[in-house]
């Protein structure tokens, strides 16, 4: 495992790239942290305009003040939990991993009876254009939820954070990686245990400078998360030395990708980094179509996935790609467990597994940070999040919430490592600690994790 650098040397770097908070200093100046877009069609190659800018890429600077009024720990304290997660919509491949971690976690949680017993209220997220949280919010609330888990996509979660926020709810995402969150004036309600995308944006642009990739063109989705990473890997990789020069953004929704395709091929770009959700499915074969080489292909978190015969055999072999992911086989077990619990169920086997530690973690801090608390109230657990994930930096290790309870039941700090990693949040829900993994997809079309020495 190597320590991460921005600089061309990360091109020698393991498939696991680990920072910690300091490494998290944006590119560019505070400002209203929504990439600005303008249209992609602009002139492509020597003329070419990147299509958002990026200066207004970096969160504005905000700390909520924590406020409890309660005492724990809890005796028997029922916590109503709502998911808002990718049911339906362009990011629905990604729901089975993430909705298995949050059952499982509630699951572990009650079978401890150890003074909080979790009423969890599944919910679907949507997306942007079927907006099924239009009314699922609404729902959950009404059911007693005081803590929402999602949603998946940065821009969905943008369009009812502010609803969760005025109901005094937790907003608690296990895969937003949208910067825009870190200074979201949230009143200290919304947290996410996975990291910013200023980390994965460093990581994928020095990998594929670290590749020999001179030139970069990309393919974005135009929403908070799709250009905030958009613009860290450009940054990213005009630091080593590369240059981007093409980029043709689609909005949520678009079926027809061939203008984007087309745009960005015609700077002959030595690589193409596909920052999107599942319409990845579409636009791979039209690169394929072009001739366009397979292992220049670079894929993120949010279209990363087993593809397996949904194309001929061979079609990805070689291309690369990155997300929040401690390394599989430190979490085999788990995975296993995971996949056991949710069959167990009566449900398919899982596919991926991408966020699903994430979700789970997710369950289990909100469980101790209530435990803790002595209540189920937003403000109350919030205040208690940051230390039971040893923000506070006196607790007692321990790695499941059996054990983190009972260290909180005998007067103590608690500090969770989860298995999506350490967390350990800072004052404004992020956490301070994160890992990007490398994978490479194989002759099957599916990916493993990648060991790069």
């Amino acid at each position: 495992m190597s320590v991460f650098t921005r600089s061309r040397a990360a091109k020698v770097m393991g498939g696991i790239a680990m920072v910690s908070a300091s490494a998290l200093i944006l590119v560019g100046c505070a400002g209203t942290s929504t990439p600005t877009a303008s249209n992609s069609g602009e002139a492509q190659g020597s003329d070419f305009k990147f299509p958002v800018n990026c200066d207004t890429a970096a969160p504005p600077d905000y700390t909520p003040e924590y406020t409890s009024t309660s005492k724990g720990p809890a005796k028997d304290l029922t916590y109503t939990i709502g998911t808002a997660l990718p049911v339906t919509g362009n990011l629905a491949f990604l729901g089975p991993p993430e909705i298995a971690g949050t059952e499982f976690a509630a699951d572990e949680v009650n079978k401890a009876n150890k003074g909080v017993k979790i009423d969890l209220v599944q919910g679907d997220s949507g997306d942007t254009d079927n907006k099924a949280y239009e009314t699922e919010i609404p729902r959950l609330l009404n059911a007693g939820a005081t803590a929402i888990i999602g949603a998946a996509s940065s821009g969905t979660s943008l369009q009812f954070i502010d609803q969760v926020i005025a109901a005094d709810a937790i907003q608690f995402s296990p895969a937003n990686t949208s910067a825009q969150f870190t200074g979201y004036k949230d009143k200290g309600l919304y947290w996410r245990t996975a990291p910013s995308d200023v980390l994965q944006g460093n990581v994928l642009g020095n990998l594929i400078a670290g590749d020999g990739a001179e030139t970069l063109g990309l393919i974005v989705l135009n929403d908070a998360y799709g250009t905030g990473l958009a613009c860290f890997t450009k940054a990213a990789f005009e630091d080593a030395g590369g240059k981007v020069v093409s980029a043709a953004l689609y909005n949520t929704g678009d079926t027809n990708f061939s203008a984007q395709v087309s745009d960005v091929l015609a700077a002959d770009p030595d690589a193409i980094a596909l920052i999107t959700f599942e319409e990845v499915k579409t636009i791979i074969p039209e690169l394929v179509s072009a001739n366009f080489a397979k292992d220049k292909m670079y894929f993120v978190d949010g279209n990363l996935t087993n593809f397996g015969d949904e194309f001929d055999m061979g079609t990805l072999t070689g291309a690369k790609g990155t997300y929040p992911a401690v390394d599989p086989k430190s979490i085999e077990s788990f995975r296993t467990d995971l996949n056991s619990f949710w069959t167990g169920t009566g449900k398919p086997e899982l596919k991926d597994y991408t966020y699903g530690p994430e979700s789970y973690d997710a369950v289990i801090l909100l469980a101790l940070a209530a435990l803790e608390a002595g209540s189920s109230e937003g403000p109350d657990v919030a205040a208690h999040l940051q230390q039971v994930s040893g923000g506070s930096g006196d607790g007692k290790k321990c790695t499941s919430y059996a054990e983190c309870a009972d260290i909180i039941n005998a007067g103590e700090v608690a500090d969770y490592d989860g298995v999506s990693g350490k967390i350990t949040f800072d004052k404004v829900g992020d956490p301070t600690e994160a890992s990007i993994g490398i994978f490479q997809y194989g002759e099957d079309n599916n990916y493993s994790f990648l060991n790069l020495g």
